[in-house]
């Protein structure tokens, strides 16, 4: 029997018409494991997942198959997205012993829990030196007949080495690796140095800067060959690098990365948003989901890069990030989606691409339609003349990167290497486009509300919604975080993610409170809503308790949970970012981000621990730890303090929008009432000749007030290089 079809996942209810007996991960699966005497064939993936498709299609909707595994196996199907927890005990374990990780997740487990065969992707034939998905199936239960006790010593000793590998934060340093859906990190963790001070200084920061230089794709941008994954969080480093030195070199390569993913295939030239990664070195051909994190942690950099250089194509990737966001990735019930597939009716990337004939044909049905004017080259169209179409869809397919006599499927994939002749009639051309792709299949969704990832959209929706004035985009961010406060708040706790109105089954990681967290200060800098900061400030007051121990070691999970949940062989921790932060990186960023706005020591000295253990990886792989770096960035330069107190009105709307524009990236903004309740950083600045001023601040101790939005920004331009600057206290 199937048992998914009550499941709270997108990914488990695509499975749950399978012929396998599906079980959710639980104590009772493992139970009939135990009951049967087979063992557990654990398949994890998510909804968005192409090769998790591929492996389905072929495998688990084989009645053949179904019934191997059904006799031979108690087989449980996580969603990784739900429960993140089992996915890293496992992804670890396969990584481990296999050398690479990636999705489809394929573990054979006994009846504790422990594994001893892992595999991502099995095929329905053998090809490419991969055996058969059978002839695994049948390997496995022939071992298991065979010999189940060797078997099972044999996943003791894996437990065994995955502990020990746990409790000496073995593969710190290694940095993640990349599989066909995604990199997934090989580290087990590390353990903090209570009383160590920082660890990430001026000398290391330079260190990872010229490394990250010289690893740097020159004609691309971005890192590698392919595939190439966005490198929003390196690029935020860079840029903050940028800010405290002033090396242009930064700032270049910086430009290069975002300029190339934005003119590429990678990104969505019709409707705004990036794909997961590009198949090549060129950022031309998308593997075609999108994801939440990747789009709100380049949102986030995109908008950070256009107020630092007032760069017109980060300005115009950042509205375009943010409006596909609230287009495309709401949820019904306020908060945002984790991810739009990459299939369509089962062809992937079917919705996007446009073959040379059918995209010359759409433009010639939209052309006439463009207010008399063809797009991209500024011509009448008067009589519509086959010339005159001719070379407009010429022009058009020309800013579109398509070449008409290179019919194949790169071909068919939008790019925008040339900024068009007409801006105006090319905005218009685009939006018909999109009208005529919205009748075609559309990818689906996978509904599930993250709360980290919902953590990162709201930190990049307030921040760039303050920074580039768009209003609308910080109300987006406050009701996603109300959402995630009434669906993610259950009895006390916090869990992971919820769906269609329901709060999940896993409990939240220190990601999922660390983000949270972040994102809840982002919107309370941006609305000066002390609500928020006091949600925010009770969040890291849990994530304190729960993921760091007294010997100062953190975990990405907390304790063991009810008897009912299955079993834990380990406590997941790595500090290297992947798609998206690590825990570890997550929590320095948002225990540094309150610490500058509330004065809270414990807070300080714990983002302090956190930076000074990843010194070693940040150091060897900055490609592993691009959000500690950003994070040490931040703590290098104070971090900034600015507040703006006095009375409201347009003189304090001033101060504070030249402060946003202007304030390097990890400043943290506070704008209000001179001493407004529960506004610490607010606190004794009062205003001058009865109007606001603004008070540029480290640790506290601020300069004399800038009283005019020029005082303010000679003295941010001023701003210079501190080092080891005392804590808030």
């Amino acid at each position: 029997m199937n048992r998914l079809a009550g499941a709270k996942s997108s990914y488990l209810l695509q499975h749950k018409d399978n012929p396998v007996d599906w079980w959710e991960w639980g104590a009772a699966a493992f139970e009939e494991a135990r009951h049967r005497n087979v063992p557990v064939l654990l398949s994890v993936g998510y909804a968005s997942c192409h090769w998790c498709h591929v492996m389905a299609h072929d495998s688990f909707e084989d009645p053949d198959t179904a019934v191997v595994i059904n006799r031979g196996f108690v087989a449980i199907k996580v969603d990784r997205e739900e429960r993140p927890d089992v996915d890293a005990t496992y992804m670890t374990a396969a990584q481990a012993m296999t050398g690479q990780g990636g999705w489809p997740l394929t573990c054979f487990l006994d009846h504790e829990g422990r594994p001893f065969y892992a595999g991502t992707y099995f095929p329905r034939t053998p090809r490419g030196g991969m055996p058969s998905f059978a002839q695994v199936l049948a390997a496995v239960s022939e071992a298991w007949r065979r010999d189940p006790a060797e078997v099972t010593s044999a996943a003791g000793r894996v437990a065994a080495q995955l502990r020990d590998a746990a409790s000496q934060g073995a593969g710190a340093a290694a940095g993640p690796g990349t599989a066909d859906d995604g990199p997934a990190g090989t580290g087990m963790g590390t353990r903090t140095r209570v009383g160590v001070r920082p660890g990430i200084g001026a000398t290391e920061l330079d260190h990872a800067a010229r490394l990250l230089l010289a690893q740097i794709d020159r004609r691309n941008g971005g890192f590698g060959t392919a595939p190439k994954f966005p490198p929003a969080m390196v690029i935020e480093f860079l840029l903050r690098h940028y800010e405290r030195t002033r090396d242009t070199a930064l700032l270049d390569a910086a430009t290069l990365t975002l300029d190339h993913m934005a003119r590429g295939g990678i990104y969505d030239q019709l409707a705004g948003g990036f794909a997961r990664y590009s198949v090549d070195a060129d950022w031309h051909t998308p593997h075609f989901e999108k994801m939440l994190d990747d789009n709100a942690l380049l949102l986030r950099v995109y908008a950070h890069h256009a107020r630092l250089t007032s760069s017109a194509v980060s300005a115009r990737v950042a509205e375009e990030t943010a409006e596909f966001l609230l287009r495309e990735m709401r949820s019904p019930t306020g908060g945002f989606i984790t991810s739009l597939d990459a299939d369509s009716a089962g062809v992937e990337g079917l919705t996007y691409r446009w073959p040379v004939d059918e995209l010359a044909s759409a433009l010639r049905t939209a052309l006439p339609a463009v207010t008399g004017t063809v797009a991209g080259t500024g011509t009448d169209t008067g009589t519509d003349t086959g010339t005159d179409m001719d070379t407009a869809i010429a022009s058009a397919l020309k800013t579109f990167g398509v070449d008409p006599a290179r019919p194949d499927p790169e071909g068919e994939i939008l790019r925008r290497p040339t900024d068009p002749e007409d801006p105006i009639g090319f905005e218009a051309v685009r939006a018909a486009l999109r009208t005529i792709r919205d009748t075609r299949p559309q990818p689906g969704r996978d509904e599930i509300v993250v709360l980290r990832s919902n953590g990162l959209a709201i930190a990049a929706l307030a921040e760039a919604g303050a920074a580039l004035g768009r209003t609308g985009w910080i109300d987006a961010a406050d009701a996603a975080a109300d959402a995630a406060l009434r669906l993610c708040r259950v009895d006390g706790g916090w869990r992971h993610s919820a769906f269609e109105g329901a709060p999940g089954a896993g409990r939240a990681t220190l990601a999922d409170h660390a983000c949270f967290a972040a994102g809840l200060l982002a919107l309370y800098q941006a609305t000066g809503a002390p609500a928020r900061l006091v949600a925010a400030t009770e969040l890291l007051t849990d994530m304190l308790r729960l993921f760091r121990e007294p010997d100062g070691t953190w975990f990405d999970t907390a304790g063991t949970g009810a008897a009912s949940d299955g079993p834990a062989i380990i406590r997941p921790r790595d500090p290297t970012d992947g798609a998206a932060p690590s825990g570890l990186a997550a929590a320095a960023d948002a225990l540094l981000t309150a610490a500058a706005l509330t004065g809270t020591d414990t807070w300080w000295d714990a983002a302090e621990e956190i930076t000074a253990s990843v010194a070693g990886l940040a150091v060897q792989y900055p490609r592993s730890a691009g959000w500690h770096l950003a994070v040490a960035e931040a703590r290098a330069a104070g971090p900034l303090q600015i507040a703006i107190a006095g009375p409201a009105g347009s003189h304090r709307d001033e101060l504070a929008r030249v402060a946003r524009r202007l304030a390097p990236g990890g400043s943290v903004i506070d704008v209000g009432e001179s001493d407004a309740p529960g506004r610490p950083l607010l606190a004794d600045r009062p205003g001058v000749g009865g109007r606001a001023a603004a008070y540029v601040c480290r640790g506290f101790m601020c300069d004399v007030p800038s009283r005019t939005p020029a005082d303010l920004e000679r003295a941010l331009h001023e701003n210079g290089v501190i080092l080891d600057t005392p804590g808030p206290g």
